[in-house]
């Protein structure tokens, strides 16, 4: 017996094999017409067993034998804009629990701004469908796109997320601090959680003050959590930094740069430095910083890191080297390159 059943439900296409030689004509033939009226016809699996007197289970057990016969052969036709085999060799390639690419236009490309706002909407998505599942989440408190992204979420239904916490003070001037609060408290109120700020700056001039703040229950409630986080949030820095960076305050001073510049930073993540392979550069900006350190990010579980566009290539690809983030969201020119400059 032979078959000719080309069927498409949903995003599959599901094509009929020429019969086995391994089954009998006649359960050839009601494996066939099962699938038939399964995928073709669209007849539930109760009714498929009431019409035809079999049981149910044994419907479900044709279905998967007309799969393991060949008499079906199911397809997944890839959506437009969705780019399953860049994210799948990314993934194999760099050790990535998952991969996210997005087409942006080619200003996003030259343009942090323009590229944080191409990204803000899949980030966003992937937002709403994980943080409801994630009991205690850390922000890093400097990212554009995390703060288009958050603001472009719809608040989370019900699920188990307890808190958001500040993973890294604020940046700059006290205006500009005010960023880190807006991003960690915004989404906390989307999930329900309770937002736990780091308040404190996120770069101070001497170790002096960062142990005096160190010390302080305002720094204390944020640093305390950050070895028990479910997933951490990060954008991805580069070298030189961003002009928004540059211009919120005294973040870096020249000789700051100077000397990230000599021991081959290429980016970060949270302020923590790494050079093109991905290991950490330690200068004594690094021990100035107050947030959360290099092994509490490495230990995190699920570690999302967040940038795209040809400025921060170097620094994406470092991050990867060096294991600093397990899901990446970025676009697709990015990703190819990251492909093709391994």
């Amino acid at each position: 017996m032979s078959a000719s059943l080309n069927v498409t439900r949903g995003a599959a296409t599901i094509v009929a094999m020429p019969s086995t030689r391994s089954a009998t004509p006649d359960v050839l033939r009601l494996t066939t017409r099962v699938a038939s009226m399964y995928y073709e016809r669209g007849i539930g699996q109760v009714r498929i067993a009431e019409q035809l007197g079999l049981s149910q289970a044994r419907v479900s057990r044709l279905l998967k034998q007309a799969e393991q016969l060949g008499i079906v052969k199911i397809t997944v036709h890839v959506p437009e804009g969705v780019h399953a085999e860049v994210e799948a060799q990314l993934e194999a390639h760099y050790g990535l629990d998952e991969a996210i690419v997005v087409e942006v236009d080619q200003a996003a490309l030259r343009d942090d701004e323009a590229m944080a706002r191409a990204l803000a909407s899949t980030v966003a998505s992937h937002l709403e469908l994980m943080v409801p599942s994630l009991e205690a989440i850390g922000v890093s408190s400097w990212s554009s796109t995390l703060l288009a992204a958050v603001n472009a979420m719809r608040p989370a239904g019900p699920g188990e997320t307890r808190s958001v916490v500040q993973v890294l003070g604020g940046v700059g001037v006290a205006s500009a601090q005010r960023f880190a609060t807006r991003l960690t408290e915004r989404l906390a109120q989307l999930s329900k959680a309770e937002p736990i700020f780091m308040l404190a700056p996120g770069v101070v001039a001497t170790l002096a003050a960062k142990r005096a703040l160190l010390a302080d229950p305002s720094c204390r409630q944020a640093i305390e959590r950050f070895d028990h986080l479910s997933a951490l949030l990060m954008g991805i820095g580069a070298i030189p930094p961003s002009r928004m960076l540059r211009e919120s305050g005294n973040v870096f001073t020249d000789q700051d740069l100077e000397d990230l510049k000599k021991a081959g930073a290429v980016g970060d993540v949270c302020m923590r430095f790494f050079d093109a392979q991905g290991k950490p550069v330690k200068t004594p900006f690094d021990e100035r910083v107050i947030g959360i350190g290099t092994e509490q990010i490495r230990h995190t579980r699920r570690r999302i890191g967040v940038a795209g566009g040809r400025r921060k290539f170097e620094a994406i690809r470092a991050a990867l080297r060096g294991g600093w983030i397990s899901t990446l969201i970025t676009d697709l020119d990015t990703g190819q390159r990251l492909l093709a400059q391994p």
